[in-house]
Formats: C-alpha cells, sequence, structure tokens
C-alpha cells in the first residue's frame, strides 16, 4: 500500500486487527520493510497489535531523492551539503500516521529507525504512544562504531543480487550477533529481495549523511513523559552499548534491557523476549 506524507509517497503494509493496539516499525540504515520478519511481526500482532511496517525515504519502494550526498565530507566532520536530516524523516513518519488516520501510536525503531523514532517523540509530542528504541543511541558521537563495523559499513555497493546477498553475510559475520547462529538463508533470500524491490546505494548514503548531520537528542528526550523501553547487544560492534546506555539515561523512566552474545541484528531466539517486553510497555498506556 501506498500514502503519500511531508510531499513523498511511502509503501507500507499493515498485519492483525485494526481493532488492536497501533504499533509502527521503523526499520534502520539501508534497510527496507522487509527487514521486519513476517514471523516476528506474527508475534506482535498474536499479543494485540495491529502492526505497520514502511520503507524510510530512498529505500525500497519509497520515494528515492536524487540530490547527491557527499558522505566522505560527512565523515570528515563537514555536513553542510546533507539533503535532510533525521528529522525529516520523523516527519515523514508523523505524515504517514496522518495517512493511516492513527492519531498515535506505538513505535518501534531500529538503529536508524530508533533515531527516527526518538525525533519522532520529540518533534510530534502526542503522536507516540510509548518508545522502544532498539540497538540505537542519542546521537552519532555516542557508542560509536568499531574500525571494523565501520569498514563493513562502507563496503563498496554490491553489482549484482548475488553479490548483494555476499555483501549481506560478510557483513554479518562482522556486526552480527557472536552468541548466536548466523541464518544464512534468511539473511540472502532478504538481500536478494531487498535488491530485486530497489537497490540504491546513493539514498543509502544519503541516509548515513542525515544521521551524521543530525544533531544529539539528549536534551529532547530528557523532556519525554512517555514510558519508553530500551534493547540494546552487549556486543554490538556497529552502535556500541554506551548508545543504549546514553539513551535509557536520556529518557526519564526509560526500561534498559542489555542481552549478551546480541550484536548489531536481532537474533531470533530472542524474538518471543522483545514481543514480551514491546507488549508490556503498550499495555500500560490505554488504546
Amino acid at each position: 500500500m501506498r500514502a503519500t506524507a511531508n510531499g513523498i509517497e511511502i509503501c507500507y503494509e499493515s498485519f492483525g486487527s485494526p481493532e488492536g493496539r497501533p504499533l509502527l516499525l521503523i526499520m534502520g540504515l539501508g534497510m527496507q520493510m522487509i527487514g521486519w520478519d513476517e514471523d516476528f511481526i506474527g508475534l506482535l500482532v498474536d499479543a494485540g497489535h495491529h502492526v505497520v511496517r514502511y520503507d524510510n525515504r530512498d529505500v525500497g519502494l519509497s520515494t528515492h531523492l536524487e540530490e547527491p550526498a557527499d558522505l566522505m565530507a560527512a565523515l570528515g566532520g563537514d555536513t553542510s551539503g546533507a539533503p535532510y536530516l533525521l528529522a525529516d524523516m520523523a516527519d515523514d513518519t508523523a505524515g504517514l500516521l496522518d495517512a493511516l488516520g492513527w492519531t498515535s501510536a506505538h513505535v518501534v525503531g531500529v538503529s536508524m529507525g530508533g533515531m527516527i523514532a526518538q525525533c519522532l517523540a520529540i518533534g510530534h509530542p502526542g503522536r507516540v504512544r510509548t518508545l522502544t528504541s532498539i540497538m540505537s543511541t542519542t546521537g552519532p558521537r555516542v557508542g560509536p562504531p568499531t574500525e571494523a563495523a565501520m569498514a563493513a559499513l562502507l563496503t563498496p555497493p554490491s553489482p549484482d543480487r548475488e553479490a548483494a546477498a555476499e555483501r549481506a553475510l560478510a557483513s554479518w559475520r562482522v556486526i552480527g550477533s557472536p552468541g548466536y547462529a548466523m541464518d544464512a538463508e534468511r539473511l540472502a533470500r532478504m538481500a536478494r529481495d531487498s535488491y530485486d524491490r530497489g537497490y540504491d546505494p546513493q539514498g543509502v548514503a544519503r541516509q548515513l549523511t542525515a544521521i551524521l548531520a543530525s544533531p544529539d537528542r539528549t536534551e529532547g528526550l530528557r523532556g519525554l513523559t512517555i514510558p519508553a523501553l530500551v534493547i540494546h547487544g552487549e556486543d554490538d560492534p556497529l552502535v556500541t552499548p554506551p548508545g543504549g546506555a546514553a539513551t535509557a539515561d536520556a529518557i526519564p523512566g526509560a526500561k534498559l534491557l542489555t542481552f549478551p552474545g546480541m550484536g548489531h541484528d536481532m537474533p531470533r531466539e530472542l524474538w518471543p523476549v522483545f514481543v514480551e517486553a514491546v507488549s508490556e510497555l503498550t499495555g500500560r498506556e490505554p488504546g
């Protein structure tokens, strides 16, 4: 399904009964909405949620912009050429809520999606009922990546769909969860499907530039009054654990859950734990 929001077109998909608690899932850097596994979504639906996942701008089937981003300059500290910021992506999300007819929703974001969720809660008071921030951070200088993780992130673009699958597997070996087995078949399938749906390395560069150019959110998070949950892997090399700790410290009353052996992904074995924690949070807020 498609919706016009904030001047762009957003591709989204919904699951579960409209009578369920509205829950919006926001995916991370370069990842499409199919990164939210349907089995995981099924657990959320079974827990009483009406779930929507969507493609952020510049990935998948949502609008891809054309303005170039000088990523190398941004990595060097000059972010003046950023085509947009995370706050603009949060405005996209608020527009999607309007299109869905949701005055507010429970919001779960992973990695960059957690940053967007934070911006949404800060910039659009009243639209976020509860906030769950997974393997994310308050700003680009908090919980910085290891050298190996950054090198994996900046691997050259894949020339074809099979190379995209190989790149995904190689990336997981660097940033994935060392305490859990790699699901190679699922990772490769998702990479191929993502390549087919809309492979756009320049779009990913624009998203990464937005992360680097966006201001720290600590002060804004301190003003939140909504129930919040922070989930982080204790072995995350891409957004290292101080990022999660800083997020939980900044949000009054936020609950922090950390998991040994979890890297920068969501191991299937932990899905029931995540869903239980999110459901406990959303159940605290009427509606």
